[in-house]
C-alpha cells in the first residue's frame, strides 16, 4: 500500500516572507548609500566610500543618469539592491549590463533574494536586446559559489586594471599637454 504524504508547515513558524524587486526611486538614495556602505563593510574597506546621497540623486536621477538600481525588499523591508549601468561591446556591437553592486543583507540571503535581484537585472537586459551581464567579484568573497551556480562564468583570461588617484590625474595632465 502506497501511503501519500502532505507536509504542513508547522504552526509555530512564521510564514515565508514575500521578496518583491522593483526599481529604485530617487526617495531610495539613503537606502541605497546604506547598503553601499554595508558592502564595503563586509568587502574590509568601510573607510573607502566616498559617495553621498546627492552624488546617487545627481547620477541616478539627474539629467543624465548614469546608472540604474533594482531595490529588493522582504514584506515590504528593503533588504538589498542592485546598481547597474550600460557597457558596450565592440565584439558584439551591442551594450550590455554591468553590475556595480550587489548586496543582501545578511538576514535576507536565504530567500533567494540574490537570484530574484540577478534574474531582474537579466531580465532588463533581454528585453533592451543587451548581449551580456558583467560583474567582478573578489577572489576571497564567498559569493563566488553563487555567482557560478546561477550561470556565471569566471573570465580568467581577463585581468582587471584600474588608474584612479595620482596616477589618473597624471595621465589626464599628459593628454592636456598634448592638446
Amino acid at each position: 500500500m502506497v501511503r501519500s504524504l502532505s507536509f504542513c508547515q508547522p504552526e509555530n513558524l512564521p510564514p515565508m516572507p514575500t521578496v518583491t524587486i522593483r526599481p529604485a526611486v530617487e526617495a531610495d538614495c539613503a537606502t541605497i548609500l546604506r547598503f553601499v556602505r554595508e558592502l564595503a563593510e563586509f568587502e574590509r574597506e568601510a573607510d573607502a566610500v566616498k559617495a553621498t546621497e546627492e552624488d546617487f540623486r545627481r547620477d541616478g536621477w539627474g539629467e543624465q543618469p548614469v546608472f540604474e538600481a533594482l531595490i529588493a525588499e522582504l514584506d515590504g523591508a528593503p533588504v538589498g539592491f542592485a546598481l547597474t549601468f550600460r557597457n558596450f561591446s565592440t565584439w558584439e556591437g551591442r551594450p550590455g549590463l554591468y553590475v556595480e553592486d550587489l548586496y543582501v543583507t545578511p538576514d535576507a540571503r536565504r530567500y533567494g533574494v540574490g537570484r530574484k535581484l540577478l534574474a531582474a537585472v537579466a531580465q532588463r537586459a533581454v528585453e533592451r536586446g543587451y548581449r551580456r551581464v558583467d560583474l567582478s567579484v573578489l577572489d576571497w568573497n564567498p559569493a563566488r559559489g553563487f555567482y557560478d551556480r546561477v550561470g556565471f562564468r569566471q573570465m580568467k583570461e581577463w585581468l582587471p586594471y584600474r588608474l584612479t588617484g595620482d596616477a589618473l590625474s597624471a595621465l589626464a595632465a599628459e593628454g592636456d599637454a598634448e592638446a
